[in-house]
């Protein structure tokens, strides 16, 4: 999806709902896994700039990627979950990618978003996989205005049905 009508760039995500932290830890960490993959600096390195300087209530508004509202334990633990374990998470989304679609190819937003999702879908049971992709849909309509948070809901579906299958047989 690089390079589609819609992509990211100069776009700024809008603000999560007041009182969404977790919401807003999901969002600061697309942002953070973004920054990683495209500077080269380590998961933790970013984590550390963004607590410092993007999290939390003195870090100022939503522009220029500053999220105010955020849980940072589970920013912290999405990061670092997807860095150490990007190999295996590739693997999962690659399986759930049509066609001729390869992780290299997704728009490099879009790429943090469905690491993150996969991150949160294969480590646990909580959230439950409708609130995980609900959450990320959210902030994929957030980013993107094109095909995108389509793409994504295709993709965040089947990942969560063969990640979590017993909480789609109720």
């Amino acid at each position: 999806m690089s390079g589609a009508p819609g992509s990211p760039v100069g776009k700024k995500p809008r603000p999560p709902v007041a009182g969404r932290p977790r919401t807003g830890s999901r969002v600061a960490a697309i942002q953070a896994l973004f920054q990683s993959e495209q500077s080269g600096e380590s998961a933790e390195t970013v984590i550390d700039q963004f607590v410092r300087f993007r999290i939390g209530p003195d870090a100022g508004g939503f522009e220029d990627g500053r999220v105010p509202l955020a849980d940072v334990p589970l920013f912290a633990g999405v990061v670092r979950g997807v860095a150490r374990q990007s190999e295996a998470l590739d693997g999962i989304l690659q399986g759930h990618l049509a066609g001729d679609w390869t992780v290299a190819r997704l728009d490099p937003v879009l790429r943090a978003l469905l690491r993150a999702a996969a991150h949160e879908l294969s480590s646990g049971t909580e959230p439950p996989a409708r609130v995980v992709i609900n959450e990320y849909m959210d902030i994929a309509h957030g980013f993107f205005s094109g095909e995108e948070p389509r793409f994504a809901n295709g993709v965040l579906d089947a990942m969560a049905r063969s990640l979590r299958a017993p909480e789609f047989q109720r």
